[in-house]
């Protein structure tokens, strides 16, 4: 679904402070389960220079976001690089498009800030989620992504 092609029910901005609760419900569709952060961690996230969250709108309600952090960058002429992460649709909402907005709208921000590459990693094993990645326009064969996880405490 093209960002233009929303209807004046849905909308598509930028995540603030305020929009905190909304975002910690709808990642329960991402990783059942999470403990939320503390206050803190959720000031410092939304302070960090060159991170954004995005989220499309249903009314009011919070369906779709995932967030870009765009990176600065010694090499390729000092151009930076985007990576997107935490890519999530509530589930009632899947298979309308609204993930596949906000991620070319994240894709469109990064370019928009100078990055000339955006990466995006899954750890889901659904070839299914892959081809929704590849009609957002990744290419799966360009890079391989290595992940080392730190261990958890005994």
């Amino acid at each position: 679904m093209a960002r233009n092609a929303m209807s004046a029910a849905l909308s598509m901005r930028d995540l603030g402070l305020g929009d905190v609760d909304a975002l910690l419900a709808l990642y329960q569709h991402l990783n059942a389960g999470d403990e939320p952060p503390s206050p803190q961690v959720v000031w410092q996230v939304f302070e960090h220079p060159g991170l954004r969250h995005f989220g499309v709108f249903m009314g009011s309600d919070l369906v779709a976001s995932c967030n870009l952090a765009v990176v600065p960058n010694l090499t390729r002429g000092g151009s930076s690089y985007g990576v997107i992460e935490n890519v999530v649709t509530h589930a009632a909402h899947r298979g309308h498009g609204y993930g596949q907005a906000v991620v070319r709208y994240a894709i469109e921000q990064a370019w928009a800030m100078g990055a000339y590459k955006v990466v995006l990693t899954t750890s889901r094993k659904d070839p299914a989620v892959w081809a929704f990645y590849e009609r957002c326009g990744f290419d799966s064969g360009d890079k391989r992504a290595f992940v080392i996880r730190k261990p958890k405490p005994l």
